[in-house]
């Protein structure tokens, strides 16, 4: 991650109702002035209306590169007015300056005085969609490799908007998160990527449990449920 990234604004939610019929969904988050407390389960005042899919150590700090918004608004026009400000992807951290292919799995970063590790790649998931009205959002999301990531915390600590984000340790180089989204969606069957995924230990457990399970049968998981809500 360069140097000079900065957190832009910190976001947090709490569950609601949302979608056709009614899941709860704390996608939708709002800015925060202050400083924020953050620990294993996440930032003060932040929650997940999914605790299954959502939420967790693994999954305490969503961060998404606000780099990519204007992209969005280019591609799709209609719903340009989701795009003009951060945390439509309900992400706690936004950031202008790193992308995917700037970060590596097991990255430890200290943000404000929380340490903070990359520890996997967002799966989109219809909600996207849902959210601005278009379908086949959530696999453009997917496809293109625009899907934020996830932090496990270390250790706790605040962090507020302004704060610096800087690189503690790089334990796997040779691991950008753009790799990983290849090694899941372009070419989900590469046994060398799947077993190297394996071997990942600061890998998310259900994402190298992915790897594993591909490895064993030979088939990819069906991605429709997740991206565009068929049970």
């Amino acid at each position: 991650m360069p140097s000079a990234v900065r957190v832009s604004s910190v976001h947090v939610g709490m569950p609601a109702r949302f979608g056709p019929s009614g899941e709860p969904s704390a996608i939708h988050k709002k800015p925060v002035s202050a400083r924020v407390f953050v620990t294993a389960a996440g930032l003060e005042g932040d929650g997940h209306g999914d605790t299954i899919h959502h939420g967790g150590p693994d999954k305490a700090v969503h961060h998404y590169a606000f780099d990519h918004y204007e992209f969005w608004a280019q591609t799709y026009p209609q719903a340009q007015a989701h795009f003009r400000a951060p945390a439509f992807f309900g992400e706690n951290l936004s950031t202008t300056g790193v992308v995917e292919a700037d970060v590596c799995v097991g990255d430890v970063y200290r943000a404000g005085n929380a340490v903070l590790q990359v520890s996997e790649v967002r799966q989109p998931c219809w909600k996207l969609s849902h959210r601005c009205g278009v379908p086949g959002f959530a696999r453009r999301v997917q496809d293109t490799g625009r899907t934020g990531w996830y932090y496990r915390v270390l250790e706790p600590g605040s962090l507020e908007a302004g704060d610096a984000i800087v690189l503690d340790d790089r334990p796997h180089p040779e691991w950008p998160l753009s790799r990983v989204l290849e090694a899941l969606y372009v070419t989900p069957l590469d046994p060398h990527e799947l077993r190297a995924m394996t071997a990942l230990s600061e890998l998310a457990s259900g994402q190298r449990a992915v790897a594993e399970r591909r490895l064993e049968t030979g088939v990819v998981e069906e991605w429709d449920g997740r991206l565009e809500g068929r049970r």
